[in-house]
Parts: C-alpha cells; structure tokens; sequence
C-alpha cells in the first residue's frame, strides 16, 4: 500500500478560463474533468482539489512507477453518489486500485490517495 497527499491554494486557479488558459488546462485536466469543474460558477476549488488529487497519485506512485506520469492521464470524476474517484489512463499503473478523498475550504483544496 501506498500514500500521497497534497493541499494547495485555491488561488492558484482562481483566474483560470478555457478561453485564456487553454493549454495549461489541457495539460492537467481532462475534457471531463473541465466539464465537472467548469459547470460550476467557481470553478477553482474543484479544479484545485482534482489538481491535488493527481499530485498524490504522482507521490503514491512514485515508488512504483519510475517513469514521468502526465497528469492529464489520471482522471478524478465522481460516481452517481458524488463521491471521487480515479481512472488511470497508464497501463502500468491499471493494477493497482485508487483510493481519494477531496477536500476545499475557503482559500485551500487538499487530497488523499491510497493505492493497493
């Protein structure tokens, strides 16, 4: 088993739109996970927490993947109850089950991964 956890401001995507910010987004975020995020009217905190999320699946699997991981290749949706959860568009890693849990308050988003 593995962990990873990070926190950031929510600041930091603020000011981000698909017009202005496109290819920064593309980078991070899938096409579903910009629909999510976008379809609210603050956008930020669930873009924050998905960012998160992907850095705690890049720490979790550090120690098992040796490779660069494109965060565009780990997914954070959520299921029909609203609860995360990650798809992994890298075969190595399709093994192992995901584990998150997002959190936003005010000025910060943090994440929890677990991976078996």
């Amino acid at each position: 088993m593995r962990i990873g956890v990070d926190i950031e401001d929510i600041s930091r995507f603020s000011d981000k739109t698909p017009e202005k910010d496109a290819a920064f987004l593309n980078r991070i975020f899938t096409q579903k996970e910009l629909e999510y995020c976008f379809g609210y009217k603050n956008p930020a905190p669930h873009l924050a927490a998905r960012y998160c999320a992907k850095e705690a699946v890049v720490k979790a699997v550090s120690e098992l993947y040796d490779k660069t991981v494109s965060y565009n290749k780990i997914e954070i949706l959520n299921n029909n109850k609203g609860a995360p959860f990650i798809n992994i568009y890298i075969e190595d890693l399709k093994k192992y089950k995901f584990s998150v849990s997002l959190s936003h308050e005010k000025d910060k988003a943090a994440a929890f991964v677990i991976v078996e």
